[in-house]
């Protein structure tokens, strides 16, 4: 897969429609006037993506203080991402990139993923989109086992909101 560039902090958010677990479609631009917390992940159904999404599940107070709301993005089908909400609770969008095309565009992709000839993950990362649609904040991470720093999330949306 060709990566066409990678998004970063100061950067306007790139507009994109994938479904969600209701096979509904989601724009980004659905949320225009909110802050968006994009949280891609490789896959449902792992240890370190399933800690990391219920952490974001668990802020999701905090957040809607800071007008802010979570959209989390894999490659996974909406049906896998539907059965891992619903085993963790998850009740922010899970997002459908099955060409992992959004994820190119944002913070990259691992391709041939764990060995695996064509098997294509987002890589972990976050970006903090404003509500004016710049990104604000950014991580991508190399190393699918790392979790992104939480606290550097919410200080972000703290200094949104203020």
């Amino acid at each position: 897969m060709e990566v066409i560039f990678m998004l970063k902090s100061g950067d306007k958010a790139i507009d994109f429609e994938l479904v969600n677990t209701e096979l509904k479609r989601v724009k980004l631009s659905d949320y225009s006037g909110k802050n968006v917390v994009l949280v891609f992940y490789p896959g449902a159904f792992t240890s370190v993506c399933e800690k990391e999404l219920c952490t974001f599940r668990d802020s999701l107070s905090k957040f809607n203080r800071f007008n802010a709301v979570v959209l989390g993005i894999s490659v996974d089908s909406p049906f896998a991402n539907k059965a891992f909400a619903e085993k963790n609770h998850i009740t922010f969008d899970l997002l459908s990139d099955f060409a992992g095309k959004v994820a190119s565009q944002y913070g990259g992709v691992h391709e041939n993923f764990l060995g695996i000839p064509g098997y294509t993950v987002a890589k972990r990362a976050v970006f903090i989109v404003d509500s004016s649609g710049t990104i604000v904040y950014s991580w991508v991470s190399d190393d699918p086992g790392k979790e992104p720093v939480y606290e550097e999330i919410e200080m972000e949306l703290e200094r949104l909101s203020g």
